[in-house]
């Protein structure tokens, strides 16, 4: 217990207002759903693994004060990527085709006030996904399930907000907004930080002007306009790095990326999208600062919900990696996490010119 409430005290380094992330989904002609994200950290190193949770594994959230808070046993095996340990999950998937992740959500959120009466019905919000993808199939029964918890902060620096879908294609927004819980229908399905998600809807309105393509020649008295390139209909789409501006920038890329055969080109298709949403490390970070990461989006993830496969690459190896979930028994196999890089380096496939 002392080993995991250190790794919970540790985490308020890691939830400095450099921890960004945005997220998008797509779905393929065959009907495949994905999932897809970013996560950054420009100042420390979030030791991300992948991590299995087997079918009946006893489980249990620490709480703000070291108690043992909510106990509860996986109904379904889970696979995630988590941040600084394992119970963690950023993002993960579980056997029914269950989603979850979680994005930062700085100063807009609050979550219930921890008390120790009621501890054993206390979930941690950092293992929120946990118990949601050990517990549950769908949206609606995670819905009814957060009825019976209390969800609180594990450290008061770390606020987030969650994106949940399963294998319907149904996907919402949850937020913890002065101690209650708000669900978001994700009409655009795109997520990134704060502020909150209908503020960000709402946000929309102001680029109406935006479409694909180009603008049409015209006329400003006698002068003669024209575009200097091509793509000139998205002129005044924002490109910088704050949640706003990724937020406006995904929905549109989303919303006019072309709609491929099947899962595979659709999960390659969001990797191709959320290149333009690396963050480089130097413009993350001031000038009397330091740092020793590579970039700060420290790894991209693409889960394919329909076919239960997920796919990752991170900073130090952009190669893409993929598990398939279904050839893991979760009956048998033991909870276990592993590093997303065995060796941080890149690896190079060598062509050899005779």
């Amino acid at each position: 217990m002392k080993k995991s409430i250190l790794g919970v005290l540790a985490l308020s380094v890691f939830v400095a207002p450099a921890f960004a992330c945005t997220g998008i989904s797509l779905k393929a002609k065959d009907g495949s759903i994905i999932f897809a994200r970013t996560i950054e950290d420009s100042q420390n190193d979030l030791y991300s693994e992948y991590v299995v949770i087997p079918r009946g594994q006893k489980l249990f959230s620490f709480t703000p004060t070291g108690e043992k808070g909510l106990e509860f046993t996986a109904k379904y095996g889970v696979l995630g990527l988590s941040v600084v340990q394992k119970e963690f999950i950023a993002e993960g998937i579980n056997e029914a085709g269950l989603e979850s992740g979680l994005f930062f959500f700085p100063r807009y959120g609050s979550y219930q006030a921890y008390s120790s009466d009621s501890r054993k019905s206390s979930i941690g919000d950092l293992q929120l996904n946990q118990w949601m993808l050990t517990q549950f199939a769908t949206v609606d029964e995670v819905k009814e399930g957060l009825k019976n918890v209390r969800v609180v902060g594990l450290e008061p620096n770390s606020v987030v907000h969650y994106r949940i879908g399963d294998a319907s294609g149904r996907q919402v927004v949850l937020e913890f907004i002065d101690g209650k819980a708000h669900f978001h229908e994700n009409t655009v399905g795109v997520i990134t930080n704060a502020p909150s998600f209908d503020w960000h809807l709402t946000n929309l309105n102001n680029y109406i002007n935006l479409q694909p393509g180009d603008a049409d020649e015209q006329k400003l008295g006698k002068q003669p306009l024209h575009a200097l390139g091509h793509n000139s209909g998205m002129l005044g789409l924002p490109g910088d790095a704050t949640p706003p501006s990724r937020f406006v920038r995904a929905a549109f890329y989303v919303a006019t990326a072309p709609k491929l055969e099947n899962g595979v080109a659709t999960a390659m298709q969001a990797f191709h999208l959320l290149n333009s949403f690396d963050i480089p490390i130097g413009i993350e970070i001031g000038k009397h600062q330091r740092t020793i990461l590579p970039s700060a989006t420290q790894w991209t993830s693409v889960i394919d919900l329909s076919n239960r496969l997920v796919y990752y690459k991170t900073a130090y190896n952009n190669s893409i990696r993929c598990i398939d979930m279904k050839l893991i028994d979760f009956g048998k196999i033991e909870y276990q996490s592993f590093p997303m890089d065995l060796l941080r380096e890149q690896s190079i496939e060598e062509i050899i010119i005779l």
